[in-house]
């Protein structure tokens, strides 16, 4: 395939995959949440408390990322903030009675957006669709991890 040929596929490809990529429909999927309070409410629904360090690792930010993110939720009435009864210093964060209706919004929403895909697919494209997704995302980790790796490496200049 020469370069002309595979320009105007991936661009005949983006045309079709544009509704998935459309503002429309992920206002309706994350009902006006950002990625990262998105993330981080799926966080706490699982693992029910956690303290702010864990929120920060969780979504690869600093701390003081984190703290305006959780900050905005609270506002929100998504989470609820409190000091550890054991360290004061700690601060606990959990999700609300708010914020997990909302995601069983999220959830309910995700659910029906992937009814509509599996319906339209054979039990072998599904099971090709599952594989595919997997190798994507085990080739995209394996580069961040290259690149990470790259980053890490410290040039050392001796000084006399």
């Amino acid at each position: 395939m020469d370069k002309e040929t595979l320009e105007d596929y991936i661009f005949r490809y983006i045309d079709k995959v544009k509704i998935l990529v459309s503002p429309e429909t992920w206002q309706n999927l994350l009902l006006d949440c950002t990625k990262d309070e998105i993330f981080i409410l799926l966080f706490l629904y699982r693992k029910g408390e956690v303290n702010m360090s864990m929120i920060a690792d969780y979504i690869h930010v600093p701390l003081n990322t984190a703290t305006g993110i959780v900050g905005r939720m609270e506002k929100k009435k998504l989470v609820e903030r409190y000091h550890s009864k054991d360290d004061k210093r700690i601060v606990k964060v959990q999700v609300t009675g708010e914020g997990t209706r909302y995601i069983g919004n999220i959830l309910k929403e995700i659910m029906r957006y992937a009814s509509v895909i599996m319906e339209s697919l054979s039990p072998e494209e599904i099971q090709t669709l599952f594989q595919t997704v997997n190798k994507i995302t085990d080739a995209l980790a394996e580069a961040g991890q290259k690149e990470q790796d790259a980053e890490v490496k410290v040039k050392k200049i001796m000084i006399e």
